[in-house]
């Protein structure tokens, strides 16, 4: 079914995840609703969506303080809500806790469907500090209210999480969708050849420079295989966040750039281009909602490094597509890398199944059906009340 007539408003609470997440979905969407329109906070990829064509609006959100964020999140809300008003939407998707809880304020007493997808608990649900146990108290039950209230459906991408919201806020099961991840384009994240061995390695992480995507354990395992393997490069791909509480400070990083097998390559436009010049591809997060990042080097046919955490070890299955150990642990990190390192054929054997399972699983076109389906159900419910 068509619903050409509808209209749909995509939320997240950063442009770079617009269009570097979800931006086929919303091309697919454009195929089956009459019009969509894209919000964020301000940025180049915004830009760059609105270059191609798409409604989208800059809104008024900053992370640097929380006087600030307080502030802007009032001024979101405003924004959001008048942006409901004149645009109608049918269906509202938000990603993130962020921005769920602001669309649900914002589209309250308005008539539309709201599609919460959590694509992971977020850094108050994981931190462990004092302050991070009081901000869970206070958010719990906002959240609940957001997640139960009416025509709210909730998306998550893992099964831990599933568990997670469906114990933490009372959720209707029949409300609650597993959709895995959201998707990776499987012919541009393909196999290139891989003409190196012995000493001229490469391995990698892709991820925003944050002490919880394991940044710290990774360069730990490069320290530890320095002395035996010399001349293998550990490559880091990705820019700071300084907005986020989990971000590495400049000293720090300072810090590491000084290590002789270790390179900040900063943000890389071209990602397949980076992971087809590595043989390793690791990422010692210590949660995710479903880590983009080992999709895209799995399609890559790159085997695998990663920790027994949630969003991460539902991509890879220890000893078939890679090597999945304890988190924070950057020992058990270096045992794993070295036996890849030492073995040509394992690597190419795990990366065929990484490559497998993505093409499987985690192809944007598996992925974006399936919300277009959780569209179609939803929008189909309401029109069967009386």
């Amino acid at each position: 079914m068509i619903f050409t007539d509808l209209k749909v408003l995509f939320f997240a609470n950063t442009d770079w995840y617009l269009y570097n997440f979800r931006r086929r979905l919303i091309d697919s969407a454009g195929e089956h609703f009459g019009t969509l329109a894209c919000v964020s906070p301000p940025g180049p990829f915004g830009q760059k969506l609105f270059e191609e064509g798409f409604d989208w609006q800059p809104l008024p959100f900053r992370r640097q303080s929380k006087s600030a964020m307080l502030r802007s999140s009032l001024a979101s809300r405003r924004f959001l809500s008048r942006l409901i008003d004149d645009f109608q939407p049918s269906i509202i998707h938000s990603f993130t806790l962020t921005s769920i809880l602001l669309t649900w304020m914002a589209s309250l007493g308005r008539d539309c469907v709201r599609i919460n997808a959590v694509t992971g608990m977020g850094y108050a649900f994981t931190g462990q500090s004092f302050k991070h146990r009081l901000l869970r108290l206070g958010l719990r039950p906002l959240i609940r209210r957001a997640l139960n209230s009416k025509d709210a459906w909730t998306v998550v991408q893992n099964p831990t999480d599933q568990a997670t919201m469906l114990e933490q806020f009372k959720l209707d099961p029949a409300r609650v969708r597993l959709i895995p991840g959201s998707g990776v384009d499987v012919d541009r994240f393909a196999p290139a050849s891989r003409a190196r061995s012995g000493s001229g390695l490469r391995v990698g992480l892709l991820a925003r420079l944050l002490h919880d995507k394991g940044v710290g354990e990774f360069i730990e395992a490069a320290r530890a295989l320095h002395e035996q393997f010399p001349q293998v490069e550990f490559l880091i791909a990705g820019d700071p966040d300084p907005g986020n509480p989990a971000a590495i400070d400049q000293r720090t990083l300072a810090r590491w750039r000084g290590l002789p097998n270790v390179e900040f390559t900063g943000h890389v436009d071209d990602v397949p281009s980076f992971l087809n010049s590595l043989d390793v591809f690791v990422l010692p997060s210590y949660r995710e909602g479903l880590s983009r990042s080992l999709i895209e080097a799995g399609a890559c046919g790159l085997p695998l490094v990663t920790t027994d955490v949630p969003g991460c070890r539902d991509v890879v299955d220890d000893g078939v597509q890679g090597r999945v150990v304890p988190a924070r642990d950057g020992r058990a990190l270096a045992d794993a890398i070295r036996t890849l390192l030492e073995d040509e054929h394992l690597r190419q054997q795990m990366g065929r199944a990484a490559r497998e399972r993505v093409v499987r699983e985690f192809s944007d076109e598996t992925v974006n059906e399936a919300t277009l389906a959780l569209y179609r159900e939803v929008l189909a419910e309401r029109a069967a009340r009386p």
